[in-house]
């Protein structure tokens, strides 16, 4: 499009929206050079960062928000904390599960569930754990990132809460 068939003021809305998004990169470059030496001198955050599906920012921000994870009394708690266990219907010895609660903490939950997807797209099939494999047969790659997600947030509890680092199974 010629520059000339463009209204002055359209241009001039365009030349200040480019400079606040230039303005706007600038301020996130600098957040996430931030984020990254506190995460580098932050020992939970390096360890939490071990686990597969959970980075800088994931470990980051786990770090930072669980300042005491004693306080869930194991990881299926801080799980279901999170917002990440199924809710339950059950009735009259029926077990009925329903979608997930969603309760808790949405930035954590939804870091964690994002992680776990880049897990199974990244993922060969043959590297994958069993359960995970014949999960993905049965049902959307969604709901297994979510259970995924749960089996995540259990490991990153036990790291915080009991010390350690992350070591992967052996090969399957």
């Amino acid at each position: 499009i010629a520059a000339a068939s463009i209204p002055a003021l359209a241009r001039e809305i365009f030349w200040l929206l480019a400079r606040q998004l230039e303005t706007l990169d600038g301020e996130i470059k600098a957040l996430e050079r931030r984020l990254r030496a506190w995460h580098r001198a932050d020992e939970r955050s390096r360890r939490l960062a071990t686990i597969p599906g959970i980075g800088v920012i994931g470990a980051s921000a786990l770090a930072m928000k669980v300042a005491a994870p004693s306080l869930y009394r194991s990881g299926r708690h801080f799980a279901a904390a999170l917002g990440l266990t199924p809710k339950d219907h059950s009735t009259a010895g029926r077990q009925r599960l329903g979608g997930i609660t969603k309760k808790g903490d949405e930035t954590l939950r939804h870091l964690l569930v994002s992680g776990a997807m880049a897990v199974i797209q990244r993922t060969k099939p043959e590297r994958q754990p069993p359960w995970l494999r014949q999960l993905l047969m049965r049902k959307p790659k969604k709901l297994a990132a979510v259970a995924l997600a749960n089996k995540t947030a259990r490991i990153a509890w036990a790291l915080m809460a009991r010390g350690g680092t992350y070591q992967r199974p052996a090969a399957m």
